[in-house]
């Protein structure tokens, strides 16, 4: 017969070291949860995005697959092994490559032969330790044709997803519409949308950059609400003020006929403006250039970027900056070039300049250390 006595109190199991147990492991636990808010044990999508937009920093592009006017724009290489070494001795590290990709499938250049001179440039831009960045140039987005179109874009970018998947997700990058048109915000917000969620179900590692659209307006990203993606990177054109970097550029059309527009604005240099700018943007534009052509106004307009980044704490990207180069005079171009170099420092957002090898090209020639002016080294910070 079992004795059904209580048993003593100091006869109980002790509880205690059940107790302390627990409180250490609760103890290790708060440890862990407070570093990890301070140093992640894991980067999140956004942590990585961050990371890769910084590391964009000092890029350019290089015109090649993106050159409609030229027929023979694939019988010579675009981008070879002396034109990387040039490129990172005077102190770039990123390449962006435009590839008009509906343009070359209209001209019947077959699929493989544009994806192997994509792939060349990615295995020299290994080869050299250069990011690239692969833009989707020429597209023929517009609000009537936007369903088919944003097809057209998935589909092309579906057969790079799974080229590149699993590969070096921290040097290369898609950029998957260049300067969506002046459409409807809500319509490009949908098709962006749609374009990143195709590629990331392939490969949700790839880090893609998206614009606003109005030709990747500075001002339509600030009214942009950030997409429900974590792994991109917001890009936009800088190309302020317009009458200066675009002067005299004929395929802008009138607005930009007024010519020897000098950077920063100066009373004494400033020219009549060209009667055929009357009665357009241009005018406008060149009424305000006296408040405009200056490093204040370009800072000012930099700042809508930053701020909007900052609000919804995501990484923003300059793709393009730059400044037509037949008509600005060469100190012009090199202050200008400067000032929003300098700027884009000042904000700590990563810059791509517009371009190599055409005509805004940094270079007075073949792109050479010889046809760098001493003004234009100065302006990208390349001592030698």
């Amino acid at each position: 017969m079992k004795d059904k006595r209580k048993m003593p109190i100091s006869e109980k199991p002790s509880s205690h070291p059940v107790a302390i147990k627990s409180a250490i492991l609760f103890l290790i636990g708060m440890f862990f949860c407070q570093y990890a808010k301070n140093s992640p044990l894991f980067q999140t999508d956004r942590q990585n995005a961050f990371a890769r937009a910084k590391n964009l920093d000092n890029g350019i592009s290089i015109s090649w697959l993106d050159q409609t006017w030229n027929d023979k724009m694939l019988d010579k290489d675009g981008i070879t092994d002396a034109d990387l070494d040039l490129l990172k001795q005077i102190g770039f590290k990123t390449i962006r490559l435009p590839v008009a990709f509906e343009y070359l499938e209209e001209k019947h250049v077959p699929r493989q032969k544009v994806l192997e001179c994509i792939d060349k440039a990615w295995q020299l831009c290994r080869k050299h330790h250069f990011r690239l960045i692969v833009d989707y140039h020429y597209g023929s987005l517009n609000d009537q044709n936007f369903v088919p179109e944003t097809k057209t874009v998935i589909n092309t970018w579906l057969i790079l997803a799974q080229k590149y998947l699993n590969k070096d997700y921290d040097n290369l990058f898609f950029e998957i519409y260049n300067e969506p048109p002046p459409i409807n915000p809500q319509i490009w917000k949908d098709a962006a949308y749609n374009i990143v969620s195709a590629i990331h179900k392939v490969d949700r590692r790839r880090t893609l950059l998206v614009g606003a659209s109005n030709y990747n307006s500075i001002y339509e990203l600030s009214r942009l609400v950030r997409l429900a993606d974590e792994n991109i990177i917001y890009t936009f054109h800088f190309y302020e003020p317009f009458l200066f970097t675009h002067q005299g550029a004929a395929w802008v059309g009138n607005q930009v006929a007024t010519v020897g527009v000098p950077f920063p604005y100066n009373a004494e240099k400033f020219p009549q403006l060209n009667q055929k700018a009357k009665g357009t943007a241009g005018e406008q534009n060149y009424n305000k250039y006296r408040l405009d052509g200056n490093e204040a106004s370009v800072h000012d307009k930099l700042l809508i970027v930053k701020h909007w980044a900052d609000k919804y704490q995501i990484p923003i990207i300059c793709t393009e900056y730059g400044c037509y180069n037949e008509y600005a005079d060469p100190d012009s171009r090199c202050r200008y070039l400067k000032c929003v170099r300098a700027n884009l420092k000042t904000l700590n957002i990563p810059g791509v300049l517009w371009d190599y090898n055409t005509n805004f090209s940094i270079f007075t020639g073949i792109p050479a250390i010889k046809t760098l002016p001493d003004c234009m080294k100065n302006a990208i910070g390349y001592y030698n």
